[in-house]
Formats: C-alpha cells, structure tokens, sequence
C-alpha cells in the first residue's frame, strides 16, 4: 500500500488520465469520413479520394479525411470571393461580434477541443488544455477588438481579399486561431488548408463556425496533403498566402508566387540560442530550459534548442540538467501526468533520430535519462542533451524538431552574441541573467524577431510573433501582424496619378557604350562614401527625350553590388547610432541640397526637359521629403504592448541592416530620395539604383552625401542597367530587404532571386511622387522589423 508520507518524499505522480469519451464519441459520429468545409457546408467525405489520421500515440486511425483537389480549391475560392463582397463592406462592430461568438464558443467547447488535440498531435494533454486553448480563445478575443477599431487606428487601409493559409502540425488549432482571426478581422475571407497529419480539430472549428452563425464561405476549410497546398498557393483568386511551417517550404512559396501580386507572409524555421550567464538564478534557468526544449516534444520553431552556456559554470549547468531530466515522464499524451507526448509521426521520428546518431557521428557526447522507459507502441523519443557539440556541427546548425538540447560554451557576452547569431535563422532567443543591463544589450543585438529574458516560450495575442532572415518574414498578432491583411487603399489611384508625371522614356542604358577613359567627367558610382568607376570599365550615354547626350553614366555589374554591400557593412554603426544623430544629419543633407537647388533644378532640366518651374518644384520638394524624414527618424516609436503576462514587451522598431533600392524611372531626384531618406533614417544602410535614363540627379547627389557628415557605407550608388542590378541586389544573401519601384524590372525577377535568404521584397509599383501619399509611415514600417522583447518585472 502507497502512504501519502512516502509519496511526500518521493514526489513521485501516479496516473492521471484524462477522460476521451465525447472525442471518441465525435469521431464514431463520423466515422463515415469528413469532407471539406466550403461555403458553409460540409462536403460529402466519399465523393473524394481520402487519406487516414492516427494517433501518434499509439498509431491507431482516428478517421478519414478528404483528399483536396485543386477543383475543390476552386470551389472554396469561389465561394471565399462572393463572401468577401459582403463581409468586407460589414461594419467591424458586425464584425467584432462574430470574433467574440467564435472565442466564447471555444471556451465552451475547450476541454473537447483539448482532447482532440492531443489525440490528433500527440503533445500532452497539460499543454493542449492550459497553454493551447486559452491562447486560441485570447486570439479571437483580442481581434474582436481590432475589428471594432479597424477604421479608425488604420486609416487608408483596407482588407486584402481572398486569403490563402497554410498551418503546420505542431500546434493546428493555434495556428488556425493566429491566421484566421485577424484575417476575418480585417475584413478578408479565408481559404485554410490544415496539416495533413493534423487536421480534425480545424474540422471541428468549422462546425463552430457554423454554430455562431458565421456568413457562409468566410471561412472554408480544404483538407490535403503538399499538393492541395500548391493549388491553394497557385490559385489566381488569392491575393494573400500566409504559411507556417519549414524554411525549404517557405522557399517554394516565395518562388511559387513570385511575380504574381500576392501579399505574402512566411513564419520559417529556428534555431533559437538558449543563453545562460553565469551569474543566472541556475535552477531557475534549469525549468526554463524543460519549457524551452521538452515543451511540445521539441516540436516548437522557437524552441530553444542550441543551449549557450558560460564556460565556468557550464558543468555545474549539465548536472543540473541531466538531474532534472531524469525526473521527466514520457508516456501516454493524455496523462496529465505526462511532461513529453509522441512525436508527430515516423517519419519525423526518423528524422529526429537520424539527426542525433549524425551529432555522435560528429563527436557529441549524448545524454538521454536512464529512469525513462520509451513506450513501446506510438512515435517516441526520449529527452535528449548532446554536449562537446561545435558551432559547425550538424545538429548545431540544422532544425531538428524534436526533444534534443544541443550545449556549447562561452566566455564572454560577445561571444555569446556571435555564437548565437551564427545561423541562418533568427526567430526567438532566450536570455538568463541577473544583470539586466547586460541583458537588455545582449537582447538588442541578437538578430532574432523575439526575445525573452529570463523566460522562455511566452506568447501572446497583442505581442505580434516572428522572425529575421530565413525564420522568415512577416508578423503575426498584434498591430504588426494586422498590417499583413491590410493592403493601402490608395494604391491603385497612386498608379494611375503616376503616369501623369512619368517622363518620356529614353533609349536603355546598353544603347550606347563606351570605354570610361575616353570621358574625364563621367559620373562615377559612389561605393563606401568614394566615387569608383566601374568594375566594367564602361560607361553609357544619358539622353535628353531630343536624343541628346547630356552625359555619361557608369555601368555598374555584380562586383560594384559585391564592394557597395562590404562597405555597407562596414558602416554597422549607422543603425546603433541615436535617432536623435541620425536625424541632425538628415537636416544637413537637406540644408546643403537646398543651398544647391539651382544646381540641380538645371540638371533635371537638362535630362527629362521638364519646365523649370516642375525642376524647380522637385528639387523643393525632394527638400522638404527629407525635412520630414529628418523629423520622423526619432518620431518612428516602438510600443509597450499589453500583454496578459507580468512582462513589459517591448515592440522594437529595428533596422533590417543592408537594403537594396531600385528607384523609379520618372521624378528621377524627388524618386531617388523618396527612398533613400525613410531607409536611412530608419538605421539603414542602402546600396541604391537610380533611374536609369536620368541618373545623374542620383550621382549628382553623392555631392551633397559628401559634404553632410553621412558615414561612408551608409549610402551607395550604383548606376546602370536596372535588370541585371536587381538580380544581383536580390541574389545577395548580405541584402536583407529589398524595395523595387523600378518599373522597367519584373517583379517576379527579384521575388525567385530573393528566396535565397528570403528577404522581403516591397514591389512598391507606380506612384505619384509628388504627392504626400508618397512618403509617410508605411516606408518607415517598410524599413524596419519589429523585434518583441518580454522584460519580467515583480519578484
């Protein structure tokens, strides 16, 4: 017999399963199948091909789902298109009603809903039911509330249309919430496509949205595998993609609608650092590691899985470790006694093992709890720590997904920093340390788009969520991540005002060569605050719309963009330096081209033939646009978002670091500096193409650069053949974001080129630069992504 005494001073838990009868009595209910959800209704489950859903746990089906076609994407488009013409018009108090029906819908029905989860996922029960649904619950609550305010905290603004959404298996139900409720809050319709290993309870959200009432085909639901989710991506009827899910999937994304027009948002992969100082609270930082690493079986894009830890109390750390390990239970999902279920499925099993044999392969000494006995029957894999591992070694470089905490050391915070931001990725990073000032600066220069300190693993629905580099692009919850189903309102009148002030085009910059040496005053490009020839050792002739050369221009290549992007990095203070700096010298550059304005109001006369009153007009205005971004550098605030925790959040504005610029044809210096400005004095540093039929008002401008105490590499000019440059700017892997407002360069060029590093592309198109609509808040959001940093406060 167990006496209460000795179970005191064991702590040992004993089973506590939790009860499936109402999901098992669901599914018998279904057991016929389940069709998709479109325009309202439930599809018949056999009039399609089907695939089956099994528990991870113990690899038993648990129904048959349909197969989606891509005439079953047709239809769900179809019927999300016809909704959108009356849902998008609907009050967003209407609106906000319905949100607010679905989130107390889910708290009714959320211990089914955890269940169900479990069962289809594998992820403890614990998880599903104290982390998973409230969160789910909180998203709908809290959109419920943008959706009131839409129209007065974004005006101008107005819902994309038809949206595409693709979701992953590790946390279905959330990700559903953190894509459909600000979709529906902005206005738009939806097209979903859950994972094919986990798609029941998207089902059964379908049936709550049909409970509430909610307008048929706002959101419709189309079960399938990889290739439902390409028809849904290629579908000419979406206007917006949003994926969760890999890096190499991301890509094919990027690729697949390149050119295509679609707003795209892609949340990628990880390989989140996990930094341990060594004056941290250890066993504190200990239980912080079990819910960096062992929460949802490891299967979390944030997960903290490359632990960096300070070399002197590194081995005081791993017993710690190893000790706590050893009391985790792996078992049954639906023990609440359970701390890691089953993993997704064999194939990911396979994965994870193979990745751990390759890391011992690679000399890593591995560690995995002796008192955890692996069920026999289901996908498990025990808690695995790996130490000796190096920086370079397999398993510390790629995604593993599972339960597997990789160990390396440092001895100091820089260090520490370059260790950590040593990987393509750069999702979220997890701070431990007493010392918060240390922790703050450590914070600031990690480039992840998350970080917490001294915690792990928080989220919520008003902090928005994701990544830098190839973690992807794009934000989710919050104000940032309702911006991603927000298009501008005026767009489509700023194209068509444009063609009012285009200038007259001129012959393409490969029409006339000739060698650099026979011209002594060709313009140069300006690379690393330096004018340079080019690297082609050639040049072409600027004409007047009368076919006169008023020129020569250098005809920059790959290895100008090569120089231009090295200088730039070298130039990594600008973004450190104070907003309050930044901005004196954005005042002086307007100060000094103004004290120039005749000058340059002759040049534009001289190039496009324009009046001297509209010369005269642009060069005041390219003036007063750098005016007003000298007064917006340090104006362009971050924010304190409320979240439910006892955290201080900070939404950080930051720089993406080296930008690529393809400035428009027409308005050839007001064009040029309607870019550059909001890039600059956001913290960039930007390698620019100017107009290539009138560059010199561009090259011209390195005069100004030069006399206005702006750092060499913050701005570089490289003139010439706009298509070949945008190729190389896109192809860069060092060019982390991208604008193009050249129309003479194909979109869908620079969008495959740039899904090398996926760095967002703003494929600005034509606009009035004379207008106000031409300048304003959206390039400075343009120019920066939002880094969320989680302060604890109280003890």
């Amino acid at each position: 017999m167990v006496h209460v005494k000795d179970v005191l001073k064991s702590m040992e838990y004993g089973p506590a399963p939790e009860g499936n009868e109402h999901v098992l009595a669901w599914l018998e209910a279904h057991k016929g199948g389940f069709g998709h959800f479109i325009d309202g209704r439930f599809t018949d489950p056999s009039a399609s091909k089907s695939f089956k859903v099994a528990n991870p746990a113990d690899g038993k089906p648990l129904a048959q789902v349909a197969h989606g076609t891509a005439q079953d994407i047709d239809k769900a488009v179809a019927a999300a298109g016809r909704a959108f013409k009356g849902w998008s018009k609907l009050p967003g108090h209407e609106r906000a009603k319905y949100l607010y029906a679905i989130a107390r819908n889910i708290q009714k029905r959320d211990r089914f809903l955890a269940v169900l989860e479990t069962m289809d996922n594998g992820k403890p029960i614990r998880e599903t039911r104290d982390i998973d649904m409230p969160l789910v619950a909180r998203h709908f609550y809290h959109h419920a509330g943008w959706a009131e305010l839409l129209e007065s905290e974004f005006p101008g603004y107005r819902p994309v249309g038809v949206c595409g959404q693709i979701i992953p298996w590790n946390f279905p139900l959330l990700m559903l919430a953190w894509k459909i409720a600000p979709a529906l809050a902005a206005g738009n319709t939806v097209v979903l496509k859950p994972a094919e290993q986990t798609p029941l309870t998207a089902l059964a959200f379908a049936e709550i949205c049909r409970e509430v009432g909610l307008p048929a085909g706002v959101v419709n639901i189309v079960t399938g595998e990889g290739d439902t989710g390409a028809a849904l991506v290629a579908h000419e009827g979406v206007q917006k993609i949003a994926f969760t899910g890999s890096t190499d999937v991301g890509r094919v994304i990027r690729t697949a609608t390149a050119g295509s027009g679609k707003k795209l948002s892609l949340e990628l992969g990880g390989k989140s650092p996990f930094i341990v100082f060594d004056d941290a609270d250890l066993d504190s930082a200990v239980e912080g590691l079990v819910d960096a690493i062992w929460f949802n079986q490891g299967e979390v894009c944030c997960a903290g899985s490359r632990l960096l830890v300070q070399e002197g109390i590194a081995e005081k750390l791993y017993a710690k470790v190893r000790a706590r390990m050893e009391t985790l239970r792996v078992g049954s999902p639906l023990d609440k006694s359970t701390d890691i279920g089953a993993v997704v499925s064999t194939e990911q099993l396979e994965r994870i093992t193979a990745l751990v044999a390759k890391g011992k392969e690679e000399g890593a000494e591995v560690f995995q709890p002796s008192s955890i006995q692996v069920p026999g029957t289901g996908t498990f894999f025990a808690p695995t720590l790996m130490t000796g591992v190096e920086p370079a070694s397999t398993v510390a470089v790629v995604e593993i997904f599972g339960p597997v905490l990789v160990a390396m050391t440092f001895r100091t915070p820089d260090e520490a920093v370059a260790l950590a931001n040593n990987t393509r990725f750069g999702l979220a990073a997890s701070i431990w340390s007493e010392n918060i000032n240390r922790s703050l600066d450590v914070a600031a220069r990690l480039k992840a788009g998350v970080i917490w300190i001294n915690a792990t693993n928080l989220f919520d629905a008003a902090a928005g969520f994701g990544g830098y580099r190839e973690s992807g692009f794009g934000r989710e919850g919050g104000r940032e991540g309702l911006y991603e189903y927000l298009a501008d309102d005026g767009a489509k009148a700023k194209g068509k005002e444009a063609a009012k002030v285009a200038l007259t085009a001129a012959p393409s910059p490969t029409a006339q060569i000739a060698a650099v040496d026979a011209v002594d005053r060709t313009a140069k490009l300006y690379i690393g605050g330096k004018q340079a020839r080019p690297d082609s050792g050639y040049s072409y002739a600027v004409l007047n719309p009368s076919g006169k050369q008023v020129g020569l221009a250098g005809l920059g290549n790959r290895k100008d963009v090569r120089n231009a992007v090295e200088a730039a990095a070298k130039a990594e203070g600008w973004g450190a330096a104070t907003a309050h700096n930044r901005a004196q010298i954005l005042y002086y550059i307007a100060e000094n081209l103004s004290a120039r304005a005749d000058e340059f109001e002759a040049r534009l006369r001289a190039m496009t033939g324009v009046s001297k009153r509209d010369a005269a007009e642009e060069v005041s205005l390219a003036v007063r646009r750098t005016f007003f971004y000298a007064g917006f550098a340090d104006k362009h605030d971050g924010a304190v978002h409320s979240t439910k925790s006892r955290h201080v959040t900070l939404a950080m504005n930051e720089p993406f670091g080296i930008m690529g610029l393809l400035c428009p044809e027409e308005a050839p210096l007001l064009g040029f500096v309607s870019l550059v400005m909001p890039a600059i004095a956001a913290g960039n540093r930007v390698v620019a193409v100017p107009s290539a039929r009138h560059p010199l008002a561009a090259t011209d401008f390195y005069q100004i650069i030069d006399t206005s105490d702006v750092p060499a590499g913050v701005l570089s000019i490289a003139t010439g053949n706009p298509g070949e440059l945008a190729k190389t700017i896109a192809d860069h892997d060092e060019i982390a974001a991208l604008w193009n407002f050249n129309g003479s360069v194909d979109a869908a060029l620079v969008d495959k080129a740039s899904a090398g590093n996926l760095k967002p592309v703003w494929n600005g198109g034509a606009r009035n630069w004379r207008s106000t609509d031409a300048q304003g808040r959206e390039f400075l959001r343009r120019a920066t992504q939002v880094k969320n940093i989680w302060v604890p406060y109280g003890e």
